[in-house]
């Protein structure tokens, strides 16, 4: 079940991801070709995650049930 911990969880998930992406880098002169997509990569999946993850927690549009009865179907 989803709970309003997740998205601090995926943070530290993402930022240690970055940090090892930062260090374990190739070595060479597209090391900072590497770390920038790596880390950019990163990030922007956690938004979307995030973004997406959020707002279904809180939903704008509340969903409407068409089938209920009302008060002229009930029999007496």
């Amino acid at each position: 079940m989803a709970n309003g911990w997740a998205p601090f969880i995926g943070l530290v998930v993402v930022a240690i991801f970055c940090g090892a992406a930062w260090f374990f880098s190739p070595k060479g002169e597209e090391q900072t070709i590497w770390r920038s997509t790596l880390i950019l990569s990163a990030s922007a999946m956690y938004l979307m995650w995030a973004i997406t993850f959020l707002a279904q927690l809180n939903p704008l549009i509340t969903p409407v049930r068409n089938n209920l009865r009302g008060p002229e179907d009930f029999q007496r």
